[in-house]
């Protein structure tokens, strides 16, 4: 098995770079995803976010109001170590099942947006990041995602700089260029990534 961390900037592509992953045959773990299944309704993890900050972050049909959580973490440290202390292990736990029911020379993709910013990447065998210039990033962001220019702005200095995602990659992905750039670029990464996974299960 290959264990690789993909990551990337908002608005640099990688939720795309692991679609096409996939479609070549990877098995995605999803942080993200995972994040929102833990803390789903009538979880665990739903009614440990509860009893640590009341019934006022509930919806109206018993789901987590998520901006309503975040105004009040984002705000305040201690209160954002909290809610991690609770999701973060449920994450780890979920995702290590996912990769422990893959093939023994799966190519296993983890998708973690803030793989840098954690110090995550040596979890992994090898980090492919996802990258292009501030400018498309931002581009991106205000046209597709319909941010305002301001917004996106502090999302992209809130994360970690272009300069120390590249210090981590293993393999950088070019993402300022065309969809079938990207395509065929994305089709070599993937074939280097069965080698290495072949190589592995060999020993």
């Amino acid at each position: 098995m290959l264990k690789v961390g993909l990551t990337g900037g908002i608005g640099a592509g990688k939720s795309e770079v692991s679609r096409l992953l996939v479609e070549h045959g990877a098995v995605l773990i999803d942080a993200d995803r995972i994040a929102r299944e833990v803390v789903a309704p009538g979880t665990p993890g739903l009614a440990a976010v509860v009893e640590a900050f009341g019934e006022d972050i509930l919806t109206a049909d018993g789901g987590l109001d998520r901006p309503r959580l975040g105004s009040i973490v984002f705000a305040d440290p201690e209160k954002l170590a909290v809610l991690n202390s609770i999701v973060h292990p449920l994450v780890g736990a979920r995702s290590r099942a996912l990769e422990e029911a893959a093939a023994d020379d799966a190519v296993v993709i983890h998708d973690v947006p803030l793989l840098t910013e954690n110090g995550l990447a040596p979890l992994y065998d090898l980090v492919i990041v996802v990258d292009a210039s501030p400018e498309t990033q931002l581009d991106r962001l205000v046209r597709l995602r319909g941010m305002t220019e301001e917004d996106a702005r502090a999302r992209m200095a809130a994360q970690a700089t272009r300069e120390q995602r590249r210090k981590i990659a293993d393999i950088v992905i070019d993402n300022d260029v065309p969809l079938d750039a990207l395509h065929k670029r994305v089709a070599e990464v993937w074939e280097d990534l069965i080698r290495r996974a072949r190589a592995g299960s060999a020993e």
